[in-house]
């Protein structure tokens, strides 16, 4: 299987063509391609095969800040490939032209883009794709080149500047002996103030069932590092979890890290990152930590109580017509989780970089005075499009209201009323006209006519006393009709709620960072006596994550 670039093509928010760089080969062209690609019903797969065009190809795409990204390929091909390399296009071009990436950008420094296109692919072969190396060899140009050397950063390329001074002077200015070429991190890097800087951050997706118990718990991690320090650092960064060493191993699942990582410390001692980190920020690694037990323990798997930071509860059909449902939101600050540590004091040499524990224990007394933060609390409730609209919504914390446009209710919770406790949210929904509503309108002596939206009143109207007591319904035919109402409002309750939160100072799955150190024997240009400053900061989101079905 071939893994071959063959052509890159760059398209505005009008589709209007703004970059193309070929590879190899003869591909076709992007308005050939667009048309294929805008035949393809949305929402349009990020590969689709053209078999009308000649040869037939395959068509990788990606958009991003309304720019359609384009790369066709007449051969079979490896697509994560592919569709990294694109990934890789757009997180260099942002690099070098500034986030977000727009249009005007691109145009107006094309020769910057072009040369980044061409260094990180040659001849459809991709080469180098890290930020860091392809300072060293593209030249910015303008304004731009100012403010990168004046923070140091090199403002031009050496391999592009003028020859006069020949190779001799190049590799003066450049000597072997600042140490090895390292793909990912700049040469001659230098800081005056030197900080490393640890963010893990991890996204909850929970879903439970009626019964309140949990069919599936995960937290998605990602280790952010910012490395602001001179020379060419060596770093040792060491992780735990409740169970030691297997404990990391369980709660650090399929793990996914930078380029930079060596393996081989990782499989011997797990928890152990060993690193020269890129300039900069980058995502050291990722990971997937199941929350529930192994599927072993099937008693313990039914049983649990993952104490979440916010949970719900959902109650529909209540009321006597059954068009009344409640959401009962549990909110939690005191609590060590499932699978964090119930107490522990701050990593030595460790600094808290926000208000909270700088230790992943949510209640726990860390040393720290703080509290972890529950903040940004919202629960989003789906309504069935046959709802009309929702009435009386009754809140005992925040507010909620109804969104007919997106046919959700949302209530939201300040940080301030985010109190240990429950808070409830009740809601009345009125569907669409039915026939029981006509007929209770006809004995009323009032008809609706749906064309033109008018009431007509009719003579019967005005009667007499006799005959409205003749005319009403007896028990029986009410409590069928009252039984009906139920039944049609049941269809328009709910079928599940969602809440969204974040929590600062606090991780689900436990995951600490024990110890930040610098190598010093395999650390070069440091300098006698640099002691960076280390921070380290813990961040747990449910973006409506954490959903409950009725």
């Amino acid at each position: 299987m071939s893994s071959a670039i063959e052509a890159l093509y760059i398209l505005d928010q009008h589709n209007e063509p703004i970059l193309q760089h070929t590879y190899r080969s003869r591909p076709p062209s992007p308005q050939i391609l667009l048309t294929q690609y805008l035949a393809h019903p949305v929402p349009r797969p990020s590969l689709i095969y053209l078999p009308s065009t000649t040869p037939p190809t395959l068509l990788y795409s990606l958009i991003h800040a309304n720019l359609l990204f384009l790369s066709p390929t007449s051969v079979e091909n490896e697509p994560l490939l592919v569709l990294e390399f694109l990934h890789r296009v757009i997180d260099v071009l942002e690099e070098f032209l500034g986030a977000p990436l727009l249009a005007s950008k691109i145009e107006g420094s094309y020769d910057v883009a072009a040369q980044l296109l061409a260094e990180m692919c040659d001849a459809g072969s991709v080469c180098n794709t890290e930020p860091n190396a392809l300072r060293d060899v593209v030249e910015v140009p303008g304004w731009m080149g100012k403010f990168l050397g004046g923070v140091g950063l090199p403002s031009s390329s050496p391999a592009l500047g003028p020859s006069s001074g020949g190779l001799k002077q190049q590799l003066a200015i450049n000597p072997s002996n600042t140490g090895p070429a390292i793909p990912w991190r700049r040469a001659n890097v230098r800081h005056t103030s030197n900080e490393l800087y640890v963010d893990i951050v991890e996204t909850l997706s929970v879903t439970i069932a009626p019964s309140g118990r949990p069919l599936a718990a995960f937290a998605d991690g990602s280790i952010a590092f910012t490395s602001k320090i001179s020379g060419v650092p060596d770093l040792l960064l060491t992780l735990s979890a409740p169970g030691g060493k297997s404990g990391i191993e369980r709660a650090l699942e399929l793990p996914v890290f930078h380029p930079c990582v060596r393996l081989t410390r990782w499989r011997e001692k797990p928890g152990e990152l060993s690193f020269v980190p890129p300039d900069g920020r980058f995502v050291l690694a990722g990971y997937e930590v199941d929350l529930l037990p192994s599927a072993s323990d099937l008693s313990s798997r039914s049983n649990i109580n993952l104490r979440l930071p916010a949970s719900i509860e959902v109650k529909t059909s209540l009321g006597s017509a059954g068009s009344d449902f409640e959401v009962r939101l549990l909110l939690s600050n005191n609590f060590s989780g499932p699978s964090s540590a119930s107490s522990a004091s701050p990593r030595p040499g460790l600094n808290s970089r926000m208000p909270g524990t700088s230790t992943p224990t949510f209640g726990g007394s860390s040393g720290s005075s703080s509290q972890p933060i529950l903040e940004d609390i919202l629960v989003t409730i789906p309504i069935s499009d046959s709802v009309r609209n929702i009435t009386d919504l009754r809140a005992s914390r925040g507010e909620a209201h109804f969104s007919p446009e997106d046919n959700s209710v949302e209530w939201r919770i300040a940080s301030k009323d985010a109190s240990n406790g429950s808070a409830t949210l009740r809601c009345t929904v009125m569907g669409l006209s039915t026939a029981d509503d006509e007929d209770q309108d006809a004995a009323n002596g009032f008809r609706f006519d749906a064309a033109t939206g008018d009431y007509d009143e009719t003579e019967s109207t005005y009667q007499s006393s006799a005959t409205m007591k003749e005319e009403q319904p007896t028990k029986q035919q009410q409590e069928q009709r009252d039984l009906r109402k139920v039944q049609q409002n049941a269809s328009l309750m709910p079928s599940s709620a969602s809440v969204s939160f974040s929590v600062k100072g606090w991780l689900a799955s436990g995951i600490k960072v024990e110890s930040l150190i610098i190598d010093a024997r395999k650390s070069r240009g440091l300098g006698e006596g640099v002691k960076p400053y280390k921070g380290v900061k813990y961040l747990t989101v449910s973006r409506q994550g954490i959903e409950v079905r009725c």
